[in-house]
């Protein structure tokens, strides 16, 4: 018994001895080095692509009303489409409910984060106001209910952060991988990188279909005058 108790200490002694005299450089990575990005409080990162930075549309298609630093719906003018298409995607946005309460439920500040046209993050005014809570204001909408609410009161400046990661399909358009997003409403975590089930639907289940590795963002327009400002987003890789 005490031989066998001094050849596990001495095999544990060696396993020690060897990790401290091991080389510390064969767990080292130094290429390739990561890019050089600024980044300063209230401003975009410098690798970012600006797309409303309060003076015009011009990164964009549509005709709402640009004012004071910031864009407005006008509503029946139809939505706001990027020009530019985009897949993975770490977007940044402030929007605005009107100051004035007008309706209930989902019909109070309703407007929506569309990726790819087609996978959308609920705008509501969800501040005091009863609806479904796969519609309120950062849901994943009919798909996933925030982890909280983090809405401020109607009038206020709010931000999202969305981290969206577009789906993938194989050569035959079958699903490869599903979109995920991850959703930070006024600083706070209310979407841990769901997967979605499909395009948003108003009415049924979603299933995906095959499409563009790369398609617009798209801003809703549902008839309330919900304001944006500081619009930005930035190109991700796998």
């Amino acid at each position: 018994m005490k031989r066998a108790l001094a050849l596990l200490l001495l095999g544990l002694a060696t396993v020690v001895m060897s990790q401290q005299n091991g080389e510390p450089e064969a767990t080292e990575v130094w290429k390739p080095v990561p890019q050089q990005v600024e980044s300063r409080a209230g401003e975009a990162p410098s690798d970012a692509i600006v797309l409303f930075d309060g003076s015009d549309l011009s990164a964009w298609t549509g005709t709402w009303k640009v004012e004071d630093g910031a864009v407005t719906v006008r509503g029946g003018a139809g939505n706001l489409v990027t020009r530019q298409s985009f897949g993975d995607v770490q977007l940044h946005l402030e929007w605005r409910t009107p100051s004035v309460v007008d309706g209930d439920g989902q019909g109070r500040g309703n407007s929506g984060v569309f990726f790819m046209e087609r996978y959308e993050v609920q705008v509501l005014d969800s501040f005091d106001n009863e609806t479904y809570v796969n519609g309120q204001a950062g849901s994943i909408y009919k798909q996933y209910v925030p982890l909280v609410n983090a809405s401020r009161p109607p009038g206020e400046w709010q931000s999202y952060d969305i981290v969206f990661m577009a789906p993938r399909f194989h050569d035959d358009g079958e699903l490869s991988e599903p979109a995920t997003v991850t959703v930070f409403h006024n600083g706070v975590l209310i979407q841990n990188h769901v997967s979605l089930e499909g395009p948003t639907l108003f009415i049924g289940k979603p299933a995906y279909e095959a499409h563009a590795d790369e398609l617009p963002l798209m801003l809703q327009d549902h008839g309330n005058p919900v304001s944006y400002r500081n619009i930005w987003v930035r190109e991700l890789s796998r």
